[in-house]
């Protein structure tokens, strides 16, 4: 029987010779698939915690409830894909600052986590779970003493304890059965936690102000459904006559409806008043009321107003300086959870002091092409800085291939170079 098959809840060919451990192995597509299916939360007694914190919930699906509202799905999504598309790397912790491409924990988060994911779809799908649940485990596959796979676990499957000093963890399989894990053997990710143990979801903790959210966004789409949205009235002093009234009727749909009949003036008959309703109090308080909610929403997750599209001027260097906000406040404390997790997964006591992960956040951070351009001229020594990269290092990050220049990997006397800062720049 598989490893893979024996830990997703899969049935194997018992007669079947099982096999050595591969450095890729491969995994049943069904397996995979059912690893991502929706599955019932296991829970200890009528007294768990865990089950009292289920049934407060309110809806059964209630995660994907909250992904509905807007503000959240935004959030989120922001939080999600920028950690999934930037680059987690393991590099030395000596002059070089070199990949560590010959360890097997630089494969798993930079290239390949399992079979069936990228490192993009892996990272934020274990993101998300955090987000929503306030932890995000994968199993570890370990072959010969090195990581092969890493296997995300579904939400609600998994309940970690400490003992002894150790985290253990208790995995429940697809057919209900438990699988006892250690360690070494869980990637966890966990968002702040008040025992060290779990992590408090953000989603959760949010929950009412969510959960408001929606109401509003509900109410709203009553006032559509159901609601009277005419824009006036037409106060006649008498009863009008059948003809009248027909030709009253056929006036406004068809001479003043519409955009292209906007502004035009009306002609009224037999003492006729138009009266157009003001917008009220209760309906101002309403839009209010919802704009506060995504506020509310946004400050759960750290992520400022413009990048949930609320501003409209706010455009230049202040948005600028707001995504700059986003990166340090709302992204930097989730690229320290990956890195230091993945650390105490994959790297031994001995390697914690020659190697680091480290996500590279520059291409989140990058201005416009003059930006750059000027930031290089000045990194490379132009206008009489003093030059802190090499040539080839400018081309590096510009996606350009090395120069052939022996000069292009040394640091250039910036006493030389003051007042070629466009021929550097060109040259970068």
């Amino acid at each position: 029987m598989k490893l893979l098959d024996r830990f997703l809840g899969g049935s194997a060919d018992e007669s079947a010779p099982e096999a050595g451990p591969r450095l890729e192995p491969t995994i049943a597509l069904e397996s995979a698939q059912a690893s991502a299916q929706p599955r019932g939360q296991a829970f200890r007694g009528l007294d768990d915690p865990a089950l009292l914190e289920y049934i407060r919930s309110g809806d059964y699906n209630s995660r994907v409830e909250s992904l509905r509202n807007m503000a959240a799905l935004r959030c989120v999504s922001l939080i999600v894909t920028s950690l999934g598309m930037l680059p987690l790397n393991l590099i030395r912790n000596d002059a070089s600052k070199a990949p560590a491409k010959d360890h097997p924990g630089y494969r798993l988060m930079k290239l390949k986590p399992n079979g069936w994911q990228t490192p993009f779809e892996f990272k934020s799908m274990m993101q998300l779970h955090v987000l929503q649940q306030g932890n995000a485990y994968a199993r570890v596959i370990w072959s010969a003493g090195r990581p092969i796979a890493l296997v995300p676990m579904a939400l609600g499957s998994v309940k970690a304890e400490l003992v002894g000093w150790e985290m253990r963890y208790t995995y429940t399989r697809p057919d209900g059965q438990q699988v006892k894990l250690s360690q070494k053997e869980v990637f966890h990710l966990r968002d702040i936690t008040i025992d060290g143990v779990e992590g408090l979801g953000r989603m959760k903790l949010a929950r009412d102000a969510i959960s408001l959210a929606r109401d509003a966004e509900r109410a709203a789409g009553r006032v559509f459904r159901t609601g009277n949205l005419a824009g006036g009235a037409v106060e006649v002093p008498k009863a009008l006559s059948d003809t009248a009234y027909g030709r009253m009727r056929n006036s406004l749909d068809t001479d003043f409806a519409g955009a292209e009949n906007a502004e035009r003036w009306m002609l009224l008959e037999e003492g006729a008043k138009a009266n157009k309703f003001k917008v009220t109090a209760a309906e101002a308080q309403h839009i209010e009321n919802r704009n506060a909610q995504i506020e509310e929403v946004a400050r759960a997750f750290g992520v400022p107003r413009p990048l949930l599209m609320m501003d409209d001027t706010s455009w230049g260097s202040g948005i600028e300086q707001l995504g700059i906000f986003f990166v340090q406040y709302g992204l930097q404390f989730w690229f320290t959870a990956w890195e230091q997790a993945a650390m105490r997964t994959f790297l031994t006591d001995e390697e914690l002091d020659q190697l680091a992960y480290k996500f590279n956040e520059r291409a989140l951070m990058r201005g416009t092409l003059k930006d750059q351009a000027d930031y290089f001229a000045k990194a490379s020594g132009a206008g009489g800085h003093a030059p802190w990269m090499w040539q080839n290092e400018i081309r590096d990050l510009s996606d350009l291939p090395a120069s052939d220049d022996p000069q292009a990997n040394k640091l250039r006397d910036p006493i030389t170079q003051k007042g070629k800062s466009n021929e550097l720049a060109a040259t970068a």
